[in-house]
């Protein structure tokens, strides 16, 4: 077992899988953070900003605690930032926006020890070229997926990974929200080795 329980600071579902694929105990809160961007913030700041912010929001709720924050912005070419949609409108515009673009996804990532408040943080980035996309094409997949609860308008687990003609990064699964990689590292820095931990728990299963 870990020396402090970890919690993921989230109640995204696919976070909650991607993390479960480490084998490691943790448990899942929701935080309730503003999500506005400052004046002047560039996507890295934000990214890195509101992944601290959801794990702080926790730290008195959860004494002992590892908890784990993450969070995820897309920025255009031109610099401009694209955060969950939230309607079939906004879907639209974005994909319209990123239509033939290269388009970069920070993703915040947090480590917070909830009894001292020390937090260690990296920003993920992962670039993804996107397809010339139709009206039709637009309309097609969001009828199908629905992704207005994912930055960006997809989903790359699923049906999304038909709108991209290639990536460049180190780890896609910071694509959909968690990246594991810088995780691990975060966590081997903490003593918490996560392939000890998941052959511990297979040997006495």
């Amino acid at each position: 077992m870990t020396a402090k329980p970890l919690l993921l600071a989230s109640s995204s579902p696919y976070r909650k899988a991607l993390l479960e694929r480490l084998h490691i105990p943790f448990t899942c809160a929701s935080p309730d953070i503003d999500e506005t961007p400052k004046p002047g913030e560039n996507g890295e700041e934000l990214a890195v900003r509101l992944a601290e912010e959801k794990a702080t929001a926790l730290a008195d709720r959860y004494p002992g605690h590892l908890i784990i924050g993450s969070d995820q912005v897309a920025q255009l070419e031109d610099g401009t930032l694209l955060a969950k949609p939230g309607n079939h409108e906004k879907a639209c515009q974005q994909l319209a926006a990123c239509s033939g673009q290269s388009v970069l996804f920070l993703t915040g990532l947090a480590l917070m020890d909830a009894d001292t408040g020390s937090t260690w943080s990296v920003c993920e980035p992962f670039r993804v070229h996107f397809r010339t996309l139709e009206k039709e094409d637009i309309d097609q997949y969001l009828s199908v997926e629905q992704p207005y609860d994912c930055a960006g308008s997809f989903r790359m687990e699923g049906l999304g990974i038909a709108l991209f003609k290639g990536f460049e990064g180190r780890d896609p699964n910071s694509l959909v929200g968690l990246p594991l990689i810088a995780l691990v590292d975060l966590l081997k820095e903490q003593k918490i080795y996560p392939l000890s931990i998941a052959y511990r728990s297979s040997r006495r299963d």
